[in-house]
């Protein structure tokens, strides 16, 4: 009787290839799954960083000018631009133009002169309002005239010949260090001194030897 051992060790060994071919196509599969899995969380991982550096820099813009503003070094120049445009505006026009500080609100505005009436602040005449900070204060503002005052409000009127009062404004920073910006009438010029500077006194026709 003739033995068949052989065909069924090839059935055996067969059936085991199968196994081990779909044991390896699920360990590929397995594999690529997992591949695609770690991909997709690297590529969630990159945009999560993309994501919040793009909230930093945007806090960075929104936050840093604001943090700035209220720096001394930032107020102090912008009162200072400020009333250089008045001396300019009112140098390249027939047009007058008004610094108006006020020491008890601590605030300034630049205005256009339209009305006779200069006690008057028409809305619609203001260019530039802004507020100091207890980082940079208005001490004191003094006239080249004499004039001295520490409350109520200071103003400065420029037309197309130059100032009608030169003087002194006295800032302090926060650490109550003070600085001086000059408003001279001979010329258009506004200086930014550290300290409290002596003011320049024009001289009477008089008291000038020449």
């Amino acid at each position: 009787m003739p033995i068949c051992s052989v065909p069924m060790q090839t059935k055996l060994d067969a059936r085991y290839w199968i196994i081990d071919t779909r044991r390896e196509q699920d360990e590929g599969r397995e594999s690529r799954i997992e591949n695609r899995v770690r991909g997709f969380t690297l590529t969630e991982l990159i945009m999560v960083v993309l994501i919040i550096s793009l909230f930093v820099l945007l806090a960075q813009v929104n936050f840093f000018p604001a943090l700035r503003k209220n720096t001394f070094k930032a107020q102090v120049q912008d009162f200072v631009s400020t009333v250089q445009m008045a001396a300019s505006a009112a140098a390249e026009s027939d047009r007058r133009y008004e610094v108006i500080i006020d020491l008890t609100e601590q605030s300034y505005l630049l205005r256009q002169i339209t009305s006779p009436d200069l006690s008057e602040v028409l809305e619609e005449e203001i260019i530039v309002e802004n507020d100091f900070s207890n980082n940079c204060r208005v001490a004191y503002v003094q006239f080249d005239d004499g004039d001295y005052t520490s409350e109520g409000r200071a103003k400065f009127r420029a037309g197309h010949a130059g100032w009608q009062y030169g003087g002194k404004i006295v800032m302090l920073d926060e650490k109550e260090q003070p600085y001086s910006v000059v408003v001279n009438r001979l010329n258009r010029i506004i200086e930014l001194k550290e300290g409290d500077v002596a003011l320049l006194i024009p001289k009477a026709k008089d008291e000038v030897p020449f």
